[in-house]
């Protein structure tokens, strides 16, 4: 059985690294190029097929409504970052594609992010990096 004293102890260790590695790393988005929901947006994008992704497995993996993930796309679309078109296979979705300037721009974004995340999870071996990578996946239903 679970010690419930010592999962709340953990739970609150895990938030409050979270909340302050966050703080810390968002500073890769203070100069306006990119904002940290629309760089969210690019990764899942450009991770997909030909840089494609459904409007729904965007949603899916971003931390806001779904009606606030629309009007981010929308307005990413009017940015030149992304297009968008129906979903062939799903008449009520739709596909987002990232444009050339939209993967330029999170490609230069990613790198610095990239480097400021390893930075700060240098005070970590890889295999303490595995162990909390794995730890994370478990916890989210991913093991």
């Amino acid at each position: 059985m679970t010690d419930r004293r010592l999962a709340v102890e953990a739970w609150e260790s895990l938030f409050r690294a979270q909340h302050e590695i966050l703080d810390e790393i968002s500073g890769d988005f203070d100069d306006e190029e990119l904002a940290q929901g629309e760089y969210d947006v690019l990764l899942t994008v450009t991770r997909g097929p030909d840089m494609t992704a459904r409007l729904r497995d965007i949603t899916a993996n971003m931390l806001i409504s779904q009606p606030s993930v629309s009007r981010l796309v929308d307005r990413m679309v009017q940015r030149g970052l992304i297009s968008k078109c129906p979903d062939p296979d799903d008449g009520r979705g739709s596909l987002v594609r990232a444009t050339e300037h939209g993967a330029t721009t999170f490609r230069r974004l990613a790198s610095q992010h990239a480097r400021s995340i390893a930075d700060r999870m240098s005070c970590l071996d890889d295999g303490e990096l595995a162990q909390l990578r794995d730890l994370t996946a478990k916890l989210r239903g991913r093991a």
